[in-house]
């Protein structure tokens, strides 16, 4: 897409990637563990800060990869002192403790100027790896004729992230760990006589979901070139509980689908807002809504809709359209064994051979 695709649609591309990498690891926690987190935008903040600071001046200025390794791990960190609670509380009251997280936070990245930047926030450091600088003309790169600047190189670091970050949670719903978070979710009491220590699967489901988060903050950082505090507040963490409702509860793929359908219908509709009935342009001042809450309209709407017709989200519509026969009759193929061929008729016996086999 970068070499067909102009800055601004790469940008909606990149920032749907990067929350996408949120979703996923809120997914974990909600659909694969059942635990309701409100303060997932207090781990994004952490990881995002916690890039800038590290890699930027003022702080340690250490190279961006190590600088990004260590922001995931502050963030999983974060997550692991919450752990204990998360651990022993579930449902809304776990809901109710996490969205203390973002307040809290608020209130530290408002005071934390040497760290935060406060109000104003910080610029967050191009990433360098190996001495390549993923900005726009340091060093400057042509491909085929296509000037690569920084949204299309950061297209393809976001792109190589989220990649990894879908192929991890997979393994992780696919193995051991994945059922036995399926089966804390579906019932604590069934899951600790089969001898799975549900706590610590909680605990654990908590800390993962928290590193996602950091990476993703760090990646949102560099996307946005800047970091400050009231773009994590309590309406991102409800954006991203959207995005796994939407895309479906409990699967990888649906939490990718669910967070680029969030975080790029408002952009888009910010982009055709002069054509659109009832939106007015970002800055207008007109009567009408915005796109920003054209936008929450319709994903809210799309919440009622999905919970009332189609709980498994999009995901589960698609998983539930008819295929088409190879043929093209569009008639769905009889059920059968792995090899295509139709299964056997299973013998029946007669009353003989039932008076043979009870005697």
């Amino acid at each position: 897409m970068p070499f067909y695709l102009e800055s601004y649609w790469l940008q909606i591309g990149l920032f749907a990637m990067a929350a996408a990498i949120g979703a996923i690891g809120l997914n974990l926690l909600s659909g694969g563990a059942g635990q309701l987190s409100l303060g997932h935008a207090f781990f994004l903040a952490v990881g995002a800060y916690g890039y800038a600071w590290l890699a930027g001046e003022p702080g340690p200025g250490l190279p961006a990869p190590l600088a990004l390794v260590l922001a995931v791990c502050l963030a999983g960190v974060a997550g692991g002192v919450f752990s204990p609670v998360s651990g022993r509380v579930r449902g809304i009251y776990l809901g109710v403790a996490t969205l203390a997280l973002v307040f809290v936070g608020h209130h530290v990245m408002l005071n934390a100027e040497p760290v935060t930047g406060g109000y104003n926030g910080r610029s967050v450091a191009p990433f360098e790896l190996g001495g390549f600088s993923f900005t726009s003309s340091d060093p400057e790169l042509l491909v085929l004729g296509v000037p690569f600047g920084a949204e299309e190189r950061l297209w393809y670091l976001a792109l190589v992230l989220l990649a990894f970050a879908w192929f991890t949670a997979r393994n992780i719903l696919r193995g051991r760990p994945g059922r036995a978070l399926a089966a804390v979710r579906d019932s604590e009491v069934a899951a600790a006589v089969m001898g799975v220590p549900v706590a610590r699967y909680r605990s654990a489901a908590f800390v993962v979901s928290s590193m996602y988060a950091g990476l993703s903050g760090a990646l949102i950082g560099l996307a946005f070139r800047r970091v400050v505090p009231d773009y994590f507040g309590l309406a991102l963490s409800i954006d991203y509980l959207a995005m796994i409702v939407i895309g479906g509860l409990g699967s990888v793929a649906g939490a990718v689908a669910g967070a680029a359908f969030v975080t790029m219908l408002p952009l888009v509709m910010a982009r055709y807002a002069d054509v659109l009935p009832v939106v007015d342009a970002p800055g207008s001042g007109g009567s009408s809504v915005g796109p920003t809450e054209a936008a929450r309209y319709l994903y809210g709407a799309a919440i009622i809709l999905i919970l009332r017709y189609a709980p498994g989200g999009l995901v589960g519509l698609f998983r539930r359209a008819p295929r088409a026969a190879p043929g093209g009759s569009g008639t769905a193929r009889r059920a059968g064994p792995p090899d295509g061929n139709d299964p056997a008729p299973r013998h029946v016996p007669n009353a003989a051979e039932s008076k043979e086999s009870t005697s």
